[in-house]
């Protein structure tokens, strides 16, 4: 029954050890689903209230300069919506080659769990 006992035991035991890691990878996933959606939440607020401001603004000088450089005015602010655009898209891509793993956490946890479970020579 020792035996027996034993293989129960060891069973129970990496049952758990394969709980808490699934465990810890669902959490693991959660937590960048949640960022990802606040992020984009946050920035589609931001994209919209950005660019109704600039709409404005942009219309609002082309109504100033309607009777003497209108097109010097349109063509200059369409350079700056172009290279705000530009400066946007440096920063997203940026942003996206310096994001951490999504599952670096369990990675981890699995490369330790690995390492505790090989055999020894």
């Amino acid at each position: 029954m020792g035996l027996l006992s034993a293989l129960t035991t060891a069973l129970a035991a990496l049952g758990g050890l394969l709980f808490s890691r699934v465990e810890l990878l669902l959490l693991d996933l959660q937590d960048g689903v949640d960022t990802l959606a606040r992020v984009v939440l946050w920035g589609c607020i931001a994209f919209m209230a950005a660019g109704l401001g600039l709409l404005i603004g942009a219309l609002a000088l082309i109504f100033a300069f309607w009777d003497s450089h209108r097109l010097l005015v349109s063509l200059l602010i369409t350079g700056a919506f172009f290279l705000v655009s530009l400066l946007a898209a440096l920063v997203v891509r940026a942003q996206l080659r310096s994001q951490r793993m999504l599952f670096a956490a369990s990675l981890g946890e699995f490369m330790r769990d690995r390492e505790h479970l090989r055999p020894r020579p």
